[in-house]
């Protein structure tokens, strides 16, 4: 048998196949990430949909099977649950915001005016966060801000108080938690602007308010909305930071975690709250087309 005909009956490289085979690459590089995305994730949120239209039986407090629209009724017309709804998303808001305005002017001195030591100083400082294990960062923020706490010990000498558990102490340890998630993307971001614009505005008399207002904003809107994508809706998914600092405060997840053993059809009603709420909120920044430059 010739050389050339153990060549041809040798078996073929995958790769080799695959070359030869574009439609069968394709699907080698996109069954495993698709089964993963409709087998488990879009499957999961269809069964929350359909789970929402269920019924639990008051008296043996379980799920009975059917189509009724009782569950989002309540959440339209009880009183607890319209508020707790318009709450969370308040504070998710007012979370975004507060890491948007500390974000841009730390990143502009950390990218454009601080040195490389000190660089990487507020570097660590701000993935500091990310370091410890969540349920740590929320106790060490109840340790800060109870009642008790370290800045009621340090600064009630001087006659200030701190604001106790509440709102504003979820809003502040939500803004703690995800502040790298939008600091990041925006130092990228400031990093990349030639440091000529920034002269070229000094010389035409610009300050660096109105510097960074003109000049430095539009240039980030897209890492503004890209940080801002997971400050909103991490904060609109967060419960166990109001569990921990916030007082009597409920978010959607509150009601989630306590209705998900008693009335599972409730809880997946509210679960679709937040899904909606960042569909609409990822529609809104798409028609600024800042989406379009990530």
């Amino acid at each position: 048998m010739s050389s050339q005909n153990l060549l041809e009956r040798r078996p073929k490289p995958i790769s080799t196949a695959l070359y030869r085979h574009p439609k069968g690459r394709l699907a080698s590089l996109l069954t495993l990430p698709m089964t993963w995305l409709i087998g488990v994730y879009i499957l999961s949120l269809a069964l929350l949909l359909i789970t929402a239209f269920w019924t639990t039986d008051p008296f043996t407090s379980r799920v009975k099977p059917g189509f009724t629209l009782e569950n989002f009724q309540q959440l339209a017309t009880v009183p607890a649950f319209r508020d707790t709804a318009l709450r969370t998303l308040g504070i998710a808001l007012a979370v975004t915001a507060i890491c948007a305005l500390f974000s841009v002017p730390l990143a502009v001195f950390m990218a454009k005016v601080a040195g490389p030591r000190l660089r990487a100083v507020l570097a660590v400082l701000v993935t500091l966060p990310l370091w410890a294990g969540y349920l740590v960062k929320i106790i060490g923020m109840r340790l800060v801000w109870t009642e008790n706490g370290f800045f009621n010990w340090s600064l009630s000498p001087l006659g200030i108080e701190g604001p106790g558990l509440g709102v504003l102490t979820v809003i502040l340890t939500l803004v703690y938690l995800w502040f790298p998630y939008m600091a990041i993307p925006v130092y990228a971001a400031v990093a990349q602007i030639p440091t000529n614009l920034f002269d070229a505005s000094s010389d035409l008399g610009a300050g660096g308010f109105r510097t960074i207002r003109t000049i430095v904003a539009p240039l980030l809107l897209p890492s503004l909305i890209a940080g801002s994508i997971f400050t909103f809706s991490l904060s609109l998914g967060d419960y166990i930071a109001a569990m921990y600092v916030g007082g009597s405060t409920q978010m959607i997840g509150s009601i989630i975690a306590q209705n998900i053993n008693l009335n599972p059809p409730l809880a997946a009603a509210f679960s679709v709250v937040p899904i909606v709420l960042v569909v609409i909120y990822l529609a809104a920044v798409r028609r600024t087309g800042a989406l379009n430059n990530l």
